[in-house]
């Protein structure tokens, strides 16, 4: 096993300079251990005291796909331990769960974000679009699997991909159904040697079950969807990275079942180019596209051109990034503030040790 394999040859040259430590690269986390991929071979790892201490609480901690360095190692038993992350060149995230404005990393320096959709109770074009706004802004490519093809009549499918083409404008999609092993191969041509992919998507979509078709054996294992709902259960419980026969490497995640954005500076532009194009010929250069005069985004609902479905959805994510972009401001500036007492603090401690 070589680094190599696991994509270093493609990250390295982003570096501005090479680290003079030993690299690895994080394959799963959890319960403060880290499982690496080494130039020795697989190590489990911990943080260095000073990373757990100067880490941020939000991306600071190293997440399945980072680069790190190591700490040499005095014997081939001893635990590694990782000093710093490297750069990353890419970062998928979200909001985490309840009202808290911190981010959480679902994978790093990714190539390719599969976004997989069931076409059975899963289908929501309105849930694909949070997907995409999210992959686009993580500078990665999207890729749309809707799997279980096989539960639709052709008339059916047909119109569900013509939705779903019209929410995702620019962005491949396969069509699948892996119980027939359709769409693999054209899944497959999208996963490159030494390229990194990650999937995302609902609990019970068919992730594991695309990673051990993709490997041709059972690398995950797999719940059948509830029968009330067509949701399903969550069959993987922690990121994990795994390397395809094909030299590709994939990032499997838990199903996500509430996806709440972290930022969008390129990204709803990105997943909603089809407004953005319109928005070209508005009177107004920074028209709002709600009421006002000469908005050929408006014209376009109005002539049929645009859902009014996804103009509706364009709003409502925008205010929602808004929000929260203001949140961020608010955590931050209190962060500097804690910052800037313990600053002080320090320095008065430090003044009174001098005067004795």
């Amino acid at each position: 096993m070589q680094i190599e394999d696991y994509g270093w040859n493609l990250f390295s040259p982003t570096l501005e300079t090479l680290p003079t430590e030993p690299v690895a690269r994080v394959a799963s986390a959890g319960g403060g251990f880290y499982q690496l991929i080494t130039t020795d071979g697989e190590a489990e790892g911990v943080l260095a005291g000073r990373l757990r201490h100067l880490a941020d609480e939000s991306d600071g901690l190293p997440a399945v796909g980072d680069w790190v360095t190591l700490a040499p190692r005095s014997g081939p038993t001893e635990m590694a331990v990782i000093q710093s992350v490297l750069p990353r060149r890419t970062k998928l995230s979200r909001k985490t769960a309840g009202d808290r404005a911190m981010e959480q990393l679902v994978a790093t320096n990714i190539d390719l974000v599969l976004v997989v959709m069931g076409l059975d109770g899963d289908y929501s074009p309105r849930r694909l679009e949070r997907f995409l706004v999210m992959t686009w802004e993580s500078g990665a490519l999207p890729l749309v699997v809707l799997n279980k093809a096989d539960l639709l009549s052709e008339g059916d499918l047909a119109n569900r991909c013509q939705e779903i083409e019209a929410v995702a404008p620019g962005v491949d999609i396969v069509v699948s159904s892996l119980a027939q092993g359709r769409g693999l191969d054209e899944i497959s041509s999208h996963l490159l040697a030494g390229r990194t992919a990650a999937l995302v998507g609902s609990s019970g979509v068919g992730k594991s079950t695309l990673i051990n078709c993709l490997a041709g054996g059972d690398l995950q294992r797999t719940h059948e969807v509830r029968e009330r709902d067509d949701r399903g259960q969550h069959t993987t419980t922690r990121r994990e990275l795994f390397r395809l026969p094909n030299g590709a490497l994939l990032i499997d995640n838990p199903g996500i079942r509430e996806l709440q954005l972290w930022a969008a500076g390129d990204g709803l532009g990105e997943a909603f180019s089809d407004v953005e194009e319109l928005a070209a010929g508005c009177r107004f250069r920074d028209c709002t596209h709600l009421d006002e005069p000469g908005c050929a985004v408006q014209a376009a609902v109005e002539n049929g051109v645009l859902g009014s479905d996804r103009l509706a959805s364009f709003h409502a994510l925008g205010r929602e990034l808004a929000s929260l972009e203001l949140r961020q401001d608010v955590r931050a500036r209190r962060a500097k503030e804690r910052g800037f007492g313990r600053m002080i603090r320090e320095a008065v401690s430090a003044k009174k040790r001098s005067r004795r």
